[in-house]
């Protein structure tokens, strides 16, 4: 089975006619996802690969039932987008776009909190269920070579590096549930610990990877769900970026999602917490295959 996406989900493309859009939706159209409209202010009554265009998400609404909507627009454009999804009611909103500034992330997810719709991002990559539809850009144009179905659900804060372990998976022959690449950034709508549960419930995904990185408490609040017993099936877990413990103290590396604060967000603490909750942590990259084989077969 799987999570949040499938064949019969109804996706709605905010700005559909920006040039990642066009490259991307075409994408998911080959793929077989349910794309039923888009939007692009100014643009309403045109039509996109067939998909019909709507100036504004509350228009697209009155001709549409949406299941999920997906952002391909620029992150100084991402806080009215968003927040027009999210007052509209749609129940999930995937925001592509990374460099989002941080007080208009924390306006979209503030209300999004109120009002009971999940987001997905900022800077997510996207998800995709394989062999039944993606949204964003997971695979780009030929997604089958990375995503087969199967039965190992990934969680992602890398969307390239999540990609990566799933074509390690596929080439040796182990299938997907539902991929999603919840994003680097440091505010995001959707966590492990929210996911979790929902893989938790899917009958077919029988093991869960994890790919973590530095900065933030994430990984050690899924930790904490583990540990008190809040999830049961094996889980498989690779943390990136050891190597930042040992740079100059201030220095700035990578995204703001990988802030490091004390023993807060250390590589090295979230190995040593992960572990102490029974899952299997891989070391260096080559060693994931193996461990979620012998997650399986545990099962």
């Amino acid at each position: 089975m799987s999570i949040l996406l499938d064949s019969t989900s109804r996706v709605l493309v905010q700005g559909i006619t920006g040039r990642e859009a066009a490259l991307h939706v075409r994408y998911m159209l080959e793929y077989g996802t349910c794309v039923v409209a888009g939007v692009s202010p100014g643009k309403g009554g045109d039509e996109f690969a067939g998909i019909p265009v709507y100036d504004s998400v509350r228009s697209a609404l009155k001709e549409h039932a949406v299941d999920v909507s997906v952002l391909f627009v620029p992150s100084r454009f991402v806080r009215d987008a968003g927040l027009e999804a999210v007052e509209a009611g749609v129940p999930l909103v995937v925001i592509l776009a990374e460099g989002v500034p941080h007080h208009d992330a924390a306006e979209i997810l503030a209300r999004a909190r109120e009002v009971g719709v999940r987001v997905l991002g900022p800077n997510s990559q996207g998800m995709i269920s394989p062999g039944k539809a993606k949204v964003g850009g997971p695979g780009g144009d030929r997604p089958d070579l990375m995503f087969r179905p199967g039965p190992v659900g990934l969680i992602s804060r890398s969307g390239g590096m999540g990609a990566e372990v799933s074509m390690a998976l596929t080439k040796a022959g182990i299938g997907q549930s539902t991929y999603v690449a919840i994003g680097g950034d440091l505010l995001i709508g959707t966590e492990f610990t929210d996911l979790l549960p929902l893989f938790e419930a899917d009958p077919e995904t029988r093991v869960v990877f994890l790919f973590g990185e530095p900065g933030t408490g994430r990984e050690e609040a899924a930790a904490r769900m583990i540990r008190r017993g809040g999830f049961g099936k094996p889980i498989v877990a690779f943390i990136a970026g050891e190597f930042l413990e040992n740079l100059p103290r201030g220095l700035h590396f990578g995204h703001t999602g990988a802030l490091i604060e004390g023993d807060l967000g250390r590589p090295s603490r979230k190995k040593a917490v992960l572990r102490e909750a029974a899952v299997r942590v891989a070391d260096h990259l080559d060693e994931i295959v193996p461990l979620v084989k012998e997650a399986l077969a545990s099962v």
